[in-house]
């Protein structure tokens, strides 16, 4: 069990997929991700193991919520910055989503 507080502590912000490409070098397919988290935060990259439901121009423009508090993580050759949301369902990684677009960089709370 964690507490509130614990929780608190993750920053998870709305940010807008903006480039995707595959990741070649990546030991499990994957996709780069280039997020913007908008003008408080700018532009971050992600890997992300989204490509079982995902095509890349289906990604472009798409809100997502991702941990933006994390420290960098060096996957292969690429320095991942964020951590992307999504659920493990039984086809692959569905992306966490706002049911509405809102303010690139807004938090959940």
């Amino acid at each position: 069990m964690i507490t509130f507080d614990d929780f608190a502590k993750i920053d998870i912000r709305v940010g807008e997929i903006i480039k995707a490409e595959v990741f070649e070098k990546a030991r499990r397919p994957a996709y780069k991700l280039y997020v913007d988290f908008g003008e408080e935060i700018g532009i971050k990259k992600s890997s992300a193991q989204i490509t079982d439901l995902y095509e890349i121009n289906d990604l472009i423009g798409k809100q997502v919520l991702a941990v933006v508090n994390f420290p960098p993580r060096q996957i292969a050759d690429f320095m991942s910055e964020v951590l992307v949301l999504g659920t493990y369902s039984k086809d692959g990684v569905v992306l966490i989503q706002p049911e509405r677009t809102v303010q690139n960089g807004d938090k959940l709370g």
